[in-house]
């Protein structure tokens, strides 16, 4: 049986200090901390399951899959104007 999370056990991150990923801010140092994440995040095999998982299970703190807070909720908001533009285009 599978869950969201099975990717981890192959993740960059699995051996580093989780307080890496959760910077308080993103200004900064938490600027410099987010930048340090995101280059762990490079190196992982399994960066795709990993974004997908906080998409999907809406993570709203902490570097995932190699985005920031700011980066997801922009991923977000850019899919669902693509949606909704499609949408509208399916009704006329």
């Amino acid at each position: 049986m599978s869950n969201a999370f099975d990717w981890r056990a192959k993740a960059a991150c699995r051996d580093k200090d989780p307080e890496l990923f959760f910077p308080v801010g993103n200004t900064g140092a938490a600027y410099q901390q987010i930048e340090e994440a995101k280059a762990v995040c490079r190196t992982c095999k399994v960066i795709d399951a990993c974004l997908k998982c906080a998409l999907d299970t809406n993570q709203d703190y902490g570097v995932w899959g190699g985005l920031s807070e700011d980066e997801r909720r922009a991923l977000k908001r850019r899919a669902m104007r693509a949606r909704r533009s499609q949408a509208m285009q399916m009704q006329s």
